[in-house]
């Protein structure tokens, strides 16, 4: 027989890669999706199937985390031999001005999943995945981290993913229950949200080059990160719960950027180079030279001219807006125990992750200049 899996927050970037992972190995796939007046299932609608499809592999349910009573309803219906715990509110930033909430849905929500498996009688059947995060380690102790490295929380999302951590712990020791914490460090892809700094870089670095906008503004430049692709993460979690005992891991690349670094990644994807100067909250990011053959497979060679014109123009400045009240300088894992006991890789290395990136948004803002011009509708209208 299948497995069942039980994804909460399925929408997102993890969740609509893990769902996609777990149904190729045949597993039936529920998730839980909150309930909204718009759309917003567009990172798994190539996996939707229709409640009147016959033995469906993906199957959504209307839920929250912090609703205890429709949490332990669902695990009830579904009974899954996985939980993966995917949901959050997961803004770094977002979290210092929805203090109580991210506390309520991200550390509370993770003991009513807990919870509801206890009294459901599920802990011997139920394996249970909780998505932990390197924002755990802050004000960083300890350079690399790994598993045995100190916390220091430096924001209420880390706080509250702080709580959800210790709370699977106890669980874990206190009612044996098959319950792991992945310590995730940044990973991203083109299904990343569009306010996380990758994407924002690459939505606008095409965006720019396409004539669509002029600059970017970001925070802190210095601030580095450990990045890796969700595709290669979302494997991992897989392999944590198919460990015969429970465990923590740490799952990071070991290779740490900046942010300034990574704007200029992704300006080289179009064939573009640019250069800081000043520092702090005067520091500016200029254009100073773009390769035609290499913008031109990229982008398109209609846009070459207009963009070149624009050689010695600043179009990456930054505001103290989106800085944080207490910043998280710098973060690099040690995977050394998820490499070695869930022989577990990454398969993209940080070029890869950008180019993938640049690839994808380049052609969905090429997709929106055309739907703004009202050609896809009139395409889409006619079909």
């Amino acid at each position: 027989m299948s497995k069942t899996a039980l994804i909460t927050g399925i929408t997102g970037q993890d969740g609509a890669y893990l769902a996609e992972y777990l149904i190729k190995k045949g597993y039936i796939v529920h998730g839980i999706k909150r309930r909204s007046s718009l759309f917003n299932t567009d990172r798994i609608d190539h996996l939707y199937q229709a409640p009147t499809v016959e033995n469906r592999n993906l199957i959504l349910h209307y839920g929250d985390l912090t609703d205890s009573m429709n949490l332990t309803r669902i695990i009830g219906e579904v009974k899954p031999d996985e939980i993966y715990n995917l949901a959050a509110m997961s803004h770094v930033k977002v979290s210092f001005d929805t203090p109580e909430y991210t506390a309520n849905a991200d550390g509370l929500g993770t003991l009513r999943i807990l919870e509801a498996v206890r009294l459901l009688e599920l802990a011997k059947k139920t394996r249970i995945y909780q998505a932990s995060t390197s924002e755990l380690y802050g004000l960083v102790q300890e350079i690399p981290q790994k598993e045995t490295t100190p916390f220091y929380p430096r924001s209420p999302y880390a706080v509250a993913k702080l709580y959800a951590y210790w709370i699977t712990v106890n669980y874990r020791e206190a009612y044996g229950m098959h319950a792991s914490n992945g310590i995730l460090f940044n990973h991203e892809s083109p299904q990343r949200g569009e306010t996380f700094v990758t994407r924002k870089v690459t939505r606008a670095v095409s965006r720019i080059a396409l004539g669509m906008q002029k600059n970017i503004f970001l925070g802190n430049l210095s601030s580095k990160r450990d990045w890796g692709h969700a595709k290669d993460y979302v494997r991992a979690m897989y392999l944590i719960l198919q460990q015969d005992q429970p465990d923590d891991y740490v799952i990071a690349t070991g290779v740490t950027t900046t942010i300034r670094d990574f704007v200029s990644m992704a300006f080289s994807e179009i064939g573009a180079t640019i250069e800081f100067r000043g520092s702090g909250v005067d520091e500016k990011g200029y254009l100073t030279g773009v390769e035609r053959a290499r913008f031109d497979t990229m982008v398109g060679g209609d846009y070459y001219e207009p963009f070149a014109a624009r050689i010695g123009e600043v179009v990456v400045g930054v505001s103290k807006d989106y800085f944080r009240p207490t910043e998280v300088e710098l973060l690099i894992g040690d995977s050394t125990k998820a490499r070695t006991r869930l022989n577990w890789t990454p398969q993209y290395d940080l070029k890869g992750l950008c180019n993938d990136m640049m690839v994808s948004d380049i052609k969905l803002m090429k997709r929106e200049t055309y739907l703004k011009d009202g050609g896809y509708r009139i395409m889409n209208y006619f079909e």
